[in-house]
């Protein structure tokens, strides 16, 4: 019970003005109270009261209450205007109760609304005509005109203010967006990077991989009966897991560089006669045809055709059996290059995507760089028995 009521007094309670604030209204106050006391009829132009506690008291509510201008300046506004229309009426020397009430149009004008800011403005006016009214003495055209200006130039000068202080917390926020929308646009290169080198590590270890195994397998079959055999498989092994290692380097570097990195050149469709001879040597049969002339091909799809024939072959060396054949062919038509893989084989790899199984990371990855270069791609059983690859790249016209 203690606790509710301690946290009830804390929310009623109101924190000190800023010190300037609190400042700026002692200062006018003083000033109006030197003013009251004075000034005479001669400077005021006409007959007043001879100032007393009251008029003091009734000029200190006027000019006082400025210190909450940030917190409350409409309330305070409206509320200050009374004890000065009351002096007005007693005959008092209001004192500067109308410099306040400039202060604090000032204040509604740059820290509210528009209508409240207009509503303001409203009230100096009626407050003005409301002491003209009940003023002692009458009142020149020109006051009208000074008072008029200053009404005016306190709430345009607020507004402006306002606006300003807008625009720059607009700017602020502008920026803030960019300086996100900057770092998401950054994490996604990077996200986009490292996809691609687990594409290209993928594709480079299954490759070599597989390769070294069959080779492995047919040296511990020849180790006994053909040693020279087995020795020139061996020999295929380290020449592979060379190349494989190298290649691996030349794409983890990447990661190990802060600056630009500078890549080594990727493997493209000129290296698929090597391609092949590593395959033939893994003892898969194989054909090559090349139709057309030898395209000049932009890099990214250039290493995307090569891979997807590199993936192709793994797969059939893998899955076709021993006794199967594979064909290669890359023929570049008007505006598209078409490369076929397929093989006769026993058609494990169509099994593998009949069932589901060969939804893996290689099957994935030809999908996904045919895709990015706006090709179609075909993976599936082939007629007549064995397993096929087929993809078309769209090539735009490089005149």
């Amino acid at each position: 019970m203690r606790t509710t009521s301690g946290d009830f007094r804390s929310r009623l309670r109101i924190p000190p003005p800023p010190i300037n604030d609190l400042i700026l209204a002692v200062v006018l106050t003083a000033a109006s109270f030197l003013f009251i006391l004075l000034a005479g009829p001669e400077i005021l132009g006409g007959a007043v009261r001879s100032p007393d506690w009251l008029n003091l008291s009734l000029a200190a509510l006027t000019t006082l209450p400025v210190a909450l201008r940030r917190r409350w300046p409409f309330v305070v506004l409206v509320l200050t205007g009374l004890p000065e229309a009351l002096a007005a009426a007693l005959g008092y020397n209001a004192g500067l109760g109308a410099a306040g009430a400039l202060v604090l149009l000032y204040t509604v004008a740059a820290y509210r609304g528009l209508a409240l800011s207009l509503a303001a403005a409203a009230v100096c006016s009626v407050g003005y005509v409301t002491g003209v009214l009940l003023a002692s003495r009458p009142m020149s055209w020109m006051d009208h005109v000074v008072t008029a200006v200053l009404i005016v130039l306190c709430w345009v000068v607020g507004r402006s203010v306002r606006l300003r202080r807008a625009y720059l917390a607009e700017l602020t926020q502008r920026a803030d967006r960019l300086e996100r929308a900057r770092e998401a646009d950054t994490r996604a290169a990077r996200a986009e990077e490292r996809s691609r080198i687990a594409r290209e590590l993928h594709d480079v270890v299954a490759h070599h991989v597989s390769v070294m195994t069959v080779q492995a397998s047919a040296a511990r079959r020849m180790l006994d009966t053909d040693p020279g055999v087995a020795r020139d498989a061996l020999t295929a092994i380290e020449e592979m897991g060379r190349t494989a290692m190298a290649e691996m380097r030349s794409i983890v570097g990447v990661l190990r560089t802060d600056g630009p990195a500078e890549r080594e050149p990727q493997p493209g469709m000129h290296d698929l006669p090597t391609l092949v001879e590593q395959m033939r040597e893994a003892g898969l049969s194989i054909q090559l045809w090349i139709e057309g002339e030898t395209p000049v091909l932009p890099p990214g799809v250039d290493l995307a055709a090569y891979r997807l024939v590199q993936e192709a072959l793994t797969n059939s060396l893998r899955h076709a059996g021993p006794a199967a054949r594979a064909w290669v062919t890359v023929r570049q038509e008007p505006g598209e290059l078409m490369v076929h893989v397929e093989d006769d084989g026993r058609g494990a790899a169509a099994e593998l995507v009949k069932n589901g199984a060969g939804s893996g990371h290689g099957l994935v990855g030809i999908r996904e760089r045919v895709a990015l270069y706006g090709g179609v791609l075909r993976i599936g059983p082939r007629d007549g028995g064995g397993f096929e690859v087929r993809a078309r790249f769209p090539l735009k016209d490089r005149t």
